[in-house]
């Protein structure tokens, strides 16, 4: 019987009865081929247009370095030179509290001016100036002056403040030159 069972195998008998590998399944390397091209370059395209590249290559990034620069109308440029600062006297204040212990705050600011010929217009109005620091420091509360938010929040209100009583004269900006909460 052994013998049989060789002679069969030997002749090739019973092999057409096993499902062939190479027939049925789909040839992997074709798909691989076709398949990562396309995902690479996909993936290139995509990193491209998000990262920006495409848009200086086709040349759509450009129009706000092509657009000239008009000078607004009606407006003369100014020279621009060395800044001006006025010293404003030193003030006390006392600050709001809840208990018993009082706060104050001790403040030297400087302006900012836009001209030195600026200066005597601001020392005309300068009791109106002080008035209205002293009015909105003495509201304020040891919290609002804490971190950077606190200082910066206390600048714009001071160069609001400040703009409003010399209302032609133009004040750049409010500085801090000592600042002393106690």
């Amino acid at each position: 019987m052994a013998e049989d069972l060789e002679e069969d195998f030997d002749e090739g008998e019973g092999l057409e009865d096993l499902p062939s590998s190479s027939s049925k399944k789909p040839p992997i390397k074709k798909i691989l081929m076709i398949v990562l091209p396309i995902l690479l370059l996909l993936g290139a395209g995509a990193g491209l247009f998000f990262s920006g590249v495409l848009d200086g290559l086709m040349g759509k990034g450009d129009h706000k370095a092509e657009a000239p620069v008009e000078a607004p109308k009606g407006d003369t440029p100014k020279a621009i030179g060395p800044a001006h600062f006025y010293n404003l006297p030193e003030m006390l204040v006392n600050l709001q509290s809840n208990g018993r212990k009082q706060a104050f705050l001790k403040i030297l600011v400087a302006l900012e001016l836009e001209s030195p010929l600026d200066e005597p217009k601001v020392q005309v109005v300068l009791p109106r100036i002080v008035d209205s620091f002293q009015v909105y420091l003495r509201e304020l509360r040891v919290e609002d002056l804490q971190g950077a938010a606190g200082m910066h929040l206390l600048r714009e209100e001071l160069l609001t403040r400040v703009q409003a009583a010399v209302k032609p004269v133009k004040v750049n900006d409010v500085l801090f030159r000592e600042m002393l909460v106690q």
